[in-house]
Order: structure tokens, then C-alpha cells, then sequence
């Protein structure tokens, strides 16, 4: 009985090795979606955000209410990247927790996030005060000490720092020299100014001898204060602002920082519905 002959891997001859099935062609799609290692998945993202639970988000996103940027999403299980614009409602979601620091500025500090000549800023004094990433709302002058609002709420800010948002504010203003009456009187009536007219709520002496006065206003052009006592030739020797948005200075010393009471909060959110 002969036997049939090996091939050198000692297998018969003579068969043909089980051949493999043609390969499928790949897509030529590019899948367009956040790497595992620098996503999350839309329900924790949405969590998150403070809207509702991750079972909840679920729910949300299969009835079509969640937006990535700009287009409807209704596939669980979604991922989405740092830079994806996520919306519930007409509202871009932040994943971050949200943070609201109220700083009692001294003098001689920027009112910026980077200072090219390396001056020292705001955010140096509030740099331990949480570990999100917050901005200043609007801006105080460099002499210009008080109450400035850091937040990370993209939406609260650009409502409270913009001259439409109606915000109320109070300084206490030293003059170089006493306010005349009828300048007080000017004053009141609303000054017309080089961008228009100057409105103010209210103003009331502080010192005697009127060379310190209360102003209290709504419109949030740029140097406004000082602007209005240059206008009639007085030199402003100190500005504070002493309240802001219903916040103010109460047991919080020059340089200091505290975060606000979830009442406080409540209270700023109104300015955004």
C-alpha cells in the first residue's frame, strides 16, 4: 500500500490548503467620532452638565432633545469630544461643574487672564480657589478696587458683563475736591457724555464736605465712573465698586475671595431667563 507523499510541512500532497475567504473591502468612510481615550459618552456629559441623571439623559437623547453641534442625536451610546458643542433646549452644556468665586480687588491688579508684561493679575489671587477654570465677568480698571464676579457659566457672564445686561452696580467715589451742587444736580439729570448719555439711579453725598459720593447706575460702558466726574474737571482719587448684581462686600476683606451661597446663585441666574 503506497502512501501518499508530505510536503515539506508535512501535510499530504496533493491538497490544496483550505484557502482564505476574499477580504471585504474597508470602508472608505472616515468615522468622524472622539477617540475613546479623549471623549465620554453623551449621558455622563450631559450628568454632568447638571440637567438630570445619566438614565434620564438616555431618555432625552432617543426622543431627539439633545443637539452635537447643531445636528440631532438619538443613537445611545454616542461619545463626544472636548470641542463638541453640545445643547439641550437652545442651551450649550458644560460638563464642568459650575463655579462662582466673588473677589474684594485690591489695587494694582489687571483685570485680564494673561498679561503679556507679566503684571500681576486677578486670577493670581483667586488661583486656589477651585479646581475649574474660571474668568473674570467684565473688568475693573487697574486703580479701581471692589467686587468682581469669576465664573465658568459662559452664559451668566456674557449677560452680566455686557452693556445690555442692565446689571446694577454701587461705588463709593473720592474726589480730589468737593462736588458742587450744581454738578451733583448734573450729575443726576444724566450727563451727556462723548458715546452718549450717562443715566444714573441715584447719587448721595458721603463725606460733609462732598468729596466723597455714592453712585449707583445700570449702564456698564467702559470707565463710566471716572468718565462722568472727568467730564466736569474732578480728578477721582479712589473708585470701589461696593456692590454688584445684588452682591457685595459683606465680611469680605480687601484681596479676598469667597464663593457663592447657592441663594446668591438663584438669584444671578435670573438674569439669564
Amino acid at each position: 500500500m503506497k502512501r501518499g507523499k508530505k510536503s515539506d510541512s508535512g501535510k499530504p500532497a496533493g491538497k490544496k490548503p483550505a484557502g482564505k475567504k476574499p477580504a471585504g473591502k474597508k470602508s472608505a468612510v472616515k468615522k468622524d467620532h472622539p477617540s475613546q481615550e479623549s471623549s465620554v459618552r453623551l449621558n455622563k456629559y450631559i450628568a454632568d452638565a447638571g440637567v438630570c441623571s445619566r438614565r434620564e439623559a438616555d431618555k432625552l437623547i432617543e426622543e431627539g432633545e439633545i443637539k452635537i453641534n447643531g445636528k440631532v442625536v438619538t443613537t445611545l451610546g454616542t461619545r463626544v469630544g472636548r470641542d463638541d458643542k453640545v445643547t439641550y433646549k437652545g442651551k450649550r452644556l458644560n460638563p464642568e461643574k459650575l463655579v462662582y468665586v466673588l473677589l474684594n480687588k485690591p489695587k494694582d491688579f489687571i483685570t485680564t487672564t494673561d498679561d503679556p508684561e507679566d503684571r500681576r493679575t486677578v486670577m493670581d489671587l483667586v488661583k486656589n480657589a477651585c479646581d475649574e477654570r474660571i474668568y473674570p465677568v467684565g473688568r475693573l480698571d487697574r486703580n479701581t478696587t471692589g467686587l468682581l464676579l469669576f465664573t465658568n457659566d459662559g452664559d451668566l457672564a456674557k449677560v452680566l458683563s455686557h452693556p445690555s445686561g442692565n446689571v446694577r452696580k454701587i461705588y463709593r467715589v473720592d474726589l480730589d475736591k468737593p462736588l458742587t451742587k450744581a454738578h451733583f444736580q448734573a450729575i443726576q439729570e444724566g450727563l451727556e457724555l462723548e458715546d452718549g448719555k450717562a443715566p444714573v439711579d441715584e447719587l448721595a453725598a458721603l463725606s460733609a464736605d462732598m468729596t466723597s459720593v455714592g453712585i449707583e447706575l445700570h449702564i456698564g460702558r467702559n470707565r463710566i465712573v471716572r468718565r462722568i466726574f472727568e467730564s466736569l474737571g474732578y480728578e477721582v482719587i479712589k473708585l470701589d465698586r461696593v456692590m454688584f448684581a445684588g452682591l457685595d462686600k459683606y465680611r469680605l476683606p480687601r484681596g479676598k475671595w469667597r464663593l457663592l451661597t447657592d441663594k446668591e446663585i438663584a438669584r444671578l441666574q435670573r438674569f439669564v431667563k
